[in-house]
């Protein structure tokens, strides 16, 4: 089981990276090497908890927008379709194959460079809508971007705000819209990892440990309210490159200390 310190850590690193494009389960993962934590179920059923933490803040930030009318869940099922279909067909075929943490260090890189040059390629290429403006063909296009997380080290949101600004959506729709896709994304994904611990739920729910799930989702929920609104803030005022600058630093730095291991 985990240590106190270890929960909290790995629901404060949830709640920083779930929404940042610089890959949550990357970052989860080179947390519990650091942290020593040996890979058991109920870490794995942990995690799924923690990540349920964070896309709660969503609903909590974004209510507005989710009563606003029922278009928005008609354009977020259809983003929705294709993690469904390829993620039923080649997310554990995707993980099996692009593993470790060379492959980590790499994709950092990769996106990293993607993101600082991000910024100036779509200012000519944007059509700058808003969310409110958004098709089933761009709804569809996000969610085909979407499916790129499943290679491990590319973020999810990540994928779907560049899917977005691809698609014609101006930088805060495509942050709205990325957060909000989360929401039948993560609940979909977690529904099914937690159908595989079907036999242990109930003690890992209401069992001796049980407490570590419920302090890992609420620090992972607290901590994701403010980072959902600093990275707005930082996109607004300096777009997505500090993120893709970082996504190197930690990429070379985990090459070089794989190299020197």
């Amino acid at each position: 089981m985990l240590e106190t310190f270890q929960t909290i850590i790995l629901g404060v690193i949830e709640g920083i990276t779930e929404f940042l494009p610089i890959s949550s389960t990357a970052h989860l993962i080179m947390g519990r090497y650091l942290l020593g934590i040996n890979t058991t179920e109920f870490l794995n059923f942990f995690i799924i908890f923690i990540q349920l933490g964070a896309i709660s803040a969503v609903p909590i930030l974004y209510f507005k927008r989710l009563i606003s009318g029922i278009n928005i869940y008609l354009y977020l099922i259809t983003s929705f379709i294709p993690a469904i279909v390829f993620g039923l067909l080649l997310d554990d075929w995707m993980e099996s194959i692009f593993e470790g943490y060379w492959f980590i260090a790499i994709s950092w890189i990769l996106g990293g460079i993607i993101l600082i040059k991000f910024d100036d390629w779509v200012k000519e290429n944007s059509n700058d809508n808003e969310i409110t403006n958004i098709t089933f063909l761009q709804s569809l296009k996000i969610g085909l971007f979407q499916c790129l997380a499943m290679i491990p080290g590319v973020s999810r949101s990540g994928a779907t705000i560049i899917g977005g600004r691809l698609s014609g959506l101006n930088a805060k729709s495509a942050i709205e819209y990325s957060f909000l896709l989360g929401i039948p994304t993560i609940l979909g994904a977690s529904a099914k990892k937690i159908f595989d611990y079907k036999d242990h739920v109930n003690e890992y729910l209401f069992g001796a440990y049980s407490y570590q799930l419920y302090l890992g989702f609420l620090i992972s929920l607290v901590v994701a309210l403010f980072s959902i609104k600093w990275m707005v803030g930082i996109v607004h005022q300096f777009g997505f490159k500090y993120f893709g600058y970082y996504r190197v630093i930690i990429g070379l730095s985990l090459i070089i200390y794989l190299s020197w291991k």
